[in-house]
């Protein structure tokens, strides 16, 4: 038989919801496999699940039932005894009262009711049995369709091959079967329902899977089937075009276009003036949701509403009929949009308004429709393009005032790019698009064709004319209207319009490449001086990554080296943050974004990157320079947040990753002296984000290298002992106290080495190896204890949960197991500062008795050394716990112990009382309060370590088991207690554990919990420095009060969950806790009226005197809790 420790993995692999698709159905069928050859039996397998199948989690418990199954479903041919299947079978049929497992109790019943006679078939009773539990327990219109059409077909099946189990519920089968199926609609769920009605005259096992977009879809198909349909499908079309439903409409959109493609040019083109007048009118009567250009964002809006809709797809089919009549010599289809008379009269009215924002709204549809009409005309061909532009582009030039003898863009000159008179708003959209169009013409003419294009008179000579004095014209909108609020369109339209002339392809392109490399000059220029005209400088460096993006994607490489030179080069020119004004995330914004735009572009900006942090680290730690340090912040966070996550996305992030990784430590190995100001710890936060995300992004090869490279940096300081082969062992006290003492007195630059090595650690895959495991682990427990610095707990702490299960000590001279692991971090002190004895194991050696008075006479308190040892605790205890180690429960006893301060913890202080030091009673709160927090520690989730971006080792349910242990000795523990104080610092500790478990444990619970839930809020809530706790447990009853499966206990202590709400109404350290506590109480207003009707007069008083809060969201909800109260009526 297969050892359980071979397939269990494939269990939590198919039961964790958060698992690829693909990675579960591989789990699935290796246990389907292995039950199928005989290395593992059914029984076996439900035995070792019973967790899963049976825990409160609804997701998991979802789960595990699918899972079963699922492998049922998958060894339908393999024989099973009558006993497994009657077993299996009342195992299912009571699953169908658990809704969350439904859609897996379903299944196996199916599976179940599948089997053949000859390997082992359903009993007659068990399937009488599952009929009646299923007539009486399912409500199946109430379900969702899978689950719904799984009923029928369990329905089916019983009726088809267990007919004898209805025969017992007579009536009961007909009302039960006729409610299953009443008001059913899905046509899949109707076949089977046909068939249930109808099995036992003429069974049917035809599959049916229809929706409407299927029959939508088949319909088309038949309109455009045969072109003799073309008479009368043509007109219908059309007509349905002028309905009022909205669906109706786009369903004759889309069946319309599709028979243009079908029915040929010359019969479309019998009803192209039908067709052109039926488009036209659904165009021009859209009523937009949304103005043209939204004032408010940073980008026009388009929204996603049925007109939207109607109008995307009229313009398709306009597209469509265009493309099919493009090629015919007797209907020019273009000839009608041109000399339309409305068209004109549109095109008249509108392109002569200056401003946008006094264009009146139908205007403005006219005007949007005016141009799309166009812009979709001239992207068919080059003809239609060439006619569009006859007929419209000189007259577009006229109203801008713009003549073949105006300036052109010269970015070289003195010009101002002022005209006499604004621009008229109307004309500069239009010819926007119309360069939108010829563009996407360009982009989508093969290069063969190119020479076609450019001849006399056509789209591209006319656009190659006007090109230098239409790019000044648009850069005047730049200057003229930037600092108008009622601009931002004319400068929406001039940056866009400078976009689309900077990217057409090749030899199309219609400006010359001095105004090419002018525009390129301009919009930099916006970047670098207009950082106070946001929406300029957001359009204009937005314009700059699509034409980067364009470059890379149509491999310009003439146009590659001047956006490098130009806009590249002069945006990393930012980085020398001497010559510009623009604050430094902006900075940051515009050199991740233009790096964004393609690979090569990145690249370049990376090696600035580089080179910025090079510099400034310099001046940063050893010079001191507060502007360097705030520079290095911005730089690192830029690496953190912006190129590493895209190099991620698009590939090559490995030696990127690698070479920032080294290139900080090579700085750390140059700069010898470090002298770093108030915001030193900012910039070392900074640094360690930074390398630990490089870190964790980098395969383990590279990890050995970084490793490697940082613990060689480490050994060869003359500040650590770590070169000697055991520092640790002291031969008398004078050596042990001196050996503290030069560890207590680390240097800024030995403090940040080790720092940055511990996030080095904390980033490592499992399968890393580290060299002088021992001597490293050893080193940061003195660390712990003496300095209490988190990162180093935390490094520890991912150490021990990344510690791999077997060790391959050919590759690692100085490995160990994990139980050796523990054991030489529990022989560095943590019991001894911590315990006396009770929890100590005899094979553990502590630190003795001068090692830990030595820790105590260097830091100065003993309560201090307990609280560094609390802090490598917790995030041991951590590790530990996430990887499911038992020995997390002897930590979790130490820190509750802790919190029972009892003079248990006589030994630490007698020391430091014998060295003549009395601090020790004064932090003795704060050693509670620190036990207390690590138990959030514990529980949890954590973004600087121990999560899935740095390979931590998680364990299924963990949370769900840590608090199933703790929980009982917690309440115990709070109920003995005599000490006010204590009696607090275990709420604390108790309120970090139900506020970090998973709610589906914490109200299955909920009856034990609630009282001790409300004590704590009692108080906790009077410090403000619990408000975060208070608010946390207020959510936490709040989740129990509004889950249906809480509604028991709510009920309960209904009393006395309302008199805690009303004392929490005028809290005052945290709106959030007035607002949820009035929320948790208009809920209450929903429970049984003889319950909470003795409440009703004292909540109405108490809600009434806070509808005058200085909140107006309190405010808001006190007055709907007052109504919900108000309206009580039995």
């Amino acid at each position: 038989m297969a050892n359980p420790s071979s397939w269990i993995p494939h269990v939590e692999s198919f039961v964790d919801s958060s698992r690829p698709s693909n990675q579960q159905d591989a789990s699935l069928d290796a246990v389907a496999a292995l039950l199928k050859n005989d290395l593992l039996t059914i029984e076996t397998l439900v035995r070792e699940m019973e967790m899963y199948l049976t825990t409160t989690d609804n997701v998991i418990r979802s789960r595990g039932v699918l899972l079963l199954a699922e492998v049922l479903k998958r060894i339908i041919s393999k024989p099973l005894d009558s006993a497994t299947i009657h077993s299996l079978m009342g195992f299912f049929t009571s699953r169908l009262a658990d809704w969350q497992a439904l859609r897996g109790a379903l299944l196996g019943c199916l599976a179940l009711l599948t089997r053949k006679t000859n390997v082992g078939r359903v009993l007659d009773s068990d399937s009488t049995i599952l009929a009646n539990s299923f007539l009486q327990t399912l409500q199946v219109q109430s379900l969702a369709f899978h689950d719904r059409k799984l009923c029928f077909e369990v329905l089916a099946c019983l009726l088809d091959h267990y007919p004898d189990a209805f025969v017992a519920l007579g009536d009961h089968l007909v009302y039960g079967i006729c409610e299953s199926i009443d008001e059913e609609k899905d046509p899949r769920c109707l076949m089977i329902t046909f068939h249930i009605v109808e099995s036992l005259v003429k069974p049917n096992k035809d599959d049916f899977d229809v929706t409407r977009d299927d029959l939508s879809r088949a319909l088309m198909y038949a309109f455009s089937s045969t072109p003799f349909f073309e008479p009368f499908a043509i007109p219908l079309l059309l007509d349905k075009l002028s309905s009022s439903l909205p669906q109706a409409k786009l369903d004759s959109l889309k069946y319309l276009s599709n028979c243009t493609l079908h029915y040929g040019m010359e019969r479309i083109g019998k009803h192209a003036k039908s067709i052109w007048s039926s488009l036209k009118d659904s165009i021009c009567s859209f009523d937009p949701k949304q103005p043209l250009f939204s004032l408010n964002s940073n980008l026009p809006e388009d929204t996603a509403s049925k007109e939207n809709e109607i109008t995307k797809e009229a313009l398709k089919c306009l597209q469509s009929v265009m493309c099919q009549l493009d090629r015919s010599n007797d209907v020019s289809f273009v000839s009608l949009i041109v000399e339309d008379e409305e068209l004109e009269m549109i095109f008249k009215s509108t392109t002569r308004d200056r401003s946008y924002k006094d264009i009146p709204i139908e205007s403005k549809t006219k005007l949007h429709a005016l141009g799309s009409i166009l812009s979709v005309s001239a992207k068919v061909s080059n003809t239609c393009c060439n006619r569009v532009f006859q007929s419209f582009f000189p007259r577009l030039m006229d109203i801008l005032g713009i003549s073949l003898g105006s300036p052109s863009l010269d970015c070289n000159s003195n010009d101002n790019y002022g005209f006499i008179e604004k621009l008229k708003f109307g004309a500069l959209y239009v010819c926007v698009e119309l360069l939108d169009a010829c563009r996407d013409l360009a982009v989508g003419t093969e290069e063969s064709l190119f020479q076609s294009i450019i001849v006399q008179d056509s789209w591209f000579s006319f656009l190659q004319n006007f090109s230098g004095p239409l790019a000044r014209a648009f850069v005047s909108t730049l200057i003229t209207t930037g600092n108008l609020e009622s601009g931002e369109a004319d400068i929406y339209c001039g940056v866009k319009g400078l976009q689309i002339l900077a990217t057409f392809p090749g030899l199309l392109m219609p400006t010359s490449n001095t105004s090419y490399e002018s525009i390129l000059k301009i919009l930099v220029s916006v970047i670098t001086t207009c950082c106070d005209k946001r929406f300029l400088w957001k359009l204009a460096l937005k314009a700059l990554v699509e034409i980067g993006t364009f470059i890379e994607k149509f491999h310009e490489s003439g146009k590659r080296i001047s956006y490098i030179n130009i806009v590249v080069e002069e945006i990393l020119m930012l980085l020398s943050f001497d010559n510009y004004d623009m604050p430094l995330p902006l900075r940051m914004e515009a050199i991740s974004s233009i790096g964004a735009a393609g690979p090569s572009f990145m690249l370049r900006v990376v090696q600035g990157l580089e080179e910025a942090i090079s510099a400034n680290f310099l001046e940063a730690t050893v010079k001191g320079n507060l502007k360097s340090v705030e520079i290095l912040i911005c730089l690192q966070e830029c690496y953190s947040s912006h190129v590493l996550p895209w190099f991620h996305k698009t590939g090559g992030a490995e030696e990127v990753a690698l070479r920032f990784a080294v290139n900080i430590w090579d700085q750390m190995e140059k700069n010898l002296t470090f002298n770093i100001g108030i915001q030193g710890q900012v910039l070392l936060d900074s640094t360690m984000t930074a390398m630990r995300l490089a870190v964790g992004g980098c395969m383990q090869e590279n990890q050995c290298l970084i490793v490697q490279k940082a613990f060689d940096l480490l050994i060869s300081t003359t500040s650590f002992p770590l070169k000697e082969s055991d520092p640790f062992s002291m031969s008398t006290k004078l050596e042990g106290l001196k050996f503290y003492q030069d560890l207590s007195s680390l240097s800024c630059r030995d403090e940040w080495l080790i720092l940055l090595f511990a996030s080095v650690l904390i980033a490592l895959r499992p399968q890393t190896p580290l060299p002088e495991v021992r001597v490293i682990l050893k080193f940061f427990m003195v660390l712990i204890l003496l300095k209490g610095h988190i990162p180093v707990a935390q490094a520890v702490g991912s150490m021990i949960n990344k510690w791999p299960v077997k060790i391959n000590t050919m590759e690692v001279s100085s490995s160990c197991t994990l139980e050796e692991a523990l054991e030489i971090i529990f022989e560095m002190g943590l019991h001894s500062v911590l315990d006396n004895g009770p929890l100590r194991k005899s094979n553990y050696m502590d630190l003795s008795r001068e090692s830990v008075s030595n820790l105590c006479l260097i830091v100065g308190s003993s309560r201090l050394v307990q609280i560094h040892a609390i802090v490598g605790l917790a995030w041991i205890g951590k590790g530990l716990l996430m990887r499911g180690h038992d020995k997390v429960k002897e930590i979790s006893l130490l820190l509750l112990k802790c919190l029972l301060l009892n003079g248990d913890m006589e030994m630490v202080t007698s020391m430091v009382d014998t060295v003549g030091n009395g601090k020790g009673q004064d932090t003795q709160p704060l050693l509670a309060r620190s036990a207390a927090d690590a138990f959030h520690v514990l529980l949890s989730d954590s973004k600087e370590c121990l999560n899935k971006k740095f390979h931590a080792t998680i364990r299924l349910l963990y949370k769900q088991h840590f608090f199933s242990t703790m929980m009982p000795i917690f309440l115990s523990s709070i109920k003995e207690s005599d000490s006010s104080t204590t009696r607090a610092m275990l709420y604390r500790a108790f309120g970090h554990v139900i506020c970090s478990a998973p709610l589906v444990a914490v109200v299955s619970e909920a009856k034990k919990l609630i009282p001790s839930l409300l004590d704590g809020l009692s108080m906790l809530s009077p410090d403000i420095l619990n408000k975060d706790l208070t608010y946390s447990l207020l959510l936490v009853l709040s989740g129990i009060i509004m889950d249906e499966n809480g509604k028991e206990a709510i009920l309960e202590y209904a009393h006395g969950i309302i008199i805690h709400l009303i004392r929490l109404l005028s809290y005052p350290h945290m709106m959030l806790v007035r607002e949820t506590a009035i929320q948790c109480l208009g809920a209450m207003s929903g429970l049984p009226y003889v319950r909470i009707y003795p409440m009703r007069a004292q909540v109405l008083k108490s809600v009434s005197k806070i509808l005058d809060d200085k909140k107006r969201n309190v405010r808001l909800e006190a007055s709907r809790c007052r109504q919900a109260w108000a309206s009580l009526t039995s």
